[in-house]
């Protein structure tokens, strides 16, 4: 079997602010990456840092609102993925979350999703107000 898959696999969805639901999206996605021969450690990281955007989006972004959405879109192709999730909050400042690193912050909850997600992505953008995020992941030279 070659390793070239063809166009560019994209799914795009629209979900209420509900984690359970968020999570489960992300198998399809692993799926694809898994039959385009993905390393394991990118299949990891790619599953982790979704799941933190999404955990983020309905809890602190949406604050669990039941009247709220999220809306998910997701880009495999042989060498990169894509992972776009946009809220209904009124956003953030990703430059204004502390280091979860500093010893004063070691036992403090909370500043630790966007830190891993920037840590296990190629590439991370967020909106101007902060209630999307762009997470990129290219492939790994290694099969780890």
């Amino acid at each position: 079997m070659g390793t070239n898959h063809g166009p560019s696999w994209t799914q795009r969805h629209t979900i209420p602010s509900d984690t359970r639901i968020g999570s489960d999206l992300v198998e399809d996605l692993i799926q694809e990456m898994g039959q385009r021969q993905w390393p394991a450690m990118d299949l990891f990281r790619v599953q982790l840092a979704y799941e933190e955007a999404i955990v983020n989006a309905v809890r602190h972004g949406n604050r669990n609102a039941a009247d709220k959405v999220v809306e998910v879109e997701m880009t495999c192709c042989d060498e990169r993925v894509m992972i776009r999730i946009r809220d209904q909050g009124e956003g953030f400042d990703p430059e204004k979350v502390p280091d979860p690193r500093q010893d004063s912050l070691l036992e403090v909850p909370g500043g630790r999703g966007v830190l891993l997600i920037s840590e296990v992505m190629s590439e991370v953008h967020y909106n101007d107000i902060g209630n999307e995020v762009t997470m990129i992941k290219i492939k790994s030279d290694k099969a780890a």
